[in-house]
């Protein structure tokens, strides 16, 4: 007796659900990760980054604070360019 051959395309319709999926990402862990990075800054007399990390940041932090209302986003963008040339 043999095993039935599982048909792989028979539930192709499980693998692709109908409607993609959104990823929102939580503005309450948002606000956290951009606040550390901030408070990081504020607290260094001097560069506390590397040029890798930096970059890192300048694309990630703004990125970040799409998560949140505009307004709220602009105040945090602009904190932390006020920063970054604080530490210049």
């Amino acid at each position: 007796m043999t095993k039935p051959q599982l048909d792989l395309f028979q539930a192709q319709d499980d693998l692709f659900p109908s409607a993609p999926v959104v990823y929102r990402a939580d503005p309450v862990r948002v606000r956290r990760k951009l606040g550390r990075i901030l408070e990081e800054a504020r607290g260094a007399s001097t560069m506390p980054w590397d040029a890798e990390r930096q970059r890192l940041y300048r694309k990630l932090f703004p990125q970040m604070s799409l998560a949140l209302p505009e307004e709220e986003a602009a105040q945090y963008r602009l904190a932390f360019e006020a920063e970054l040339e604080r530490l210049a």
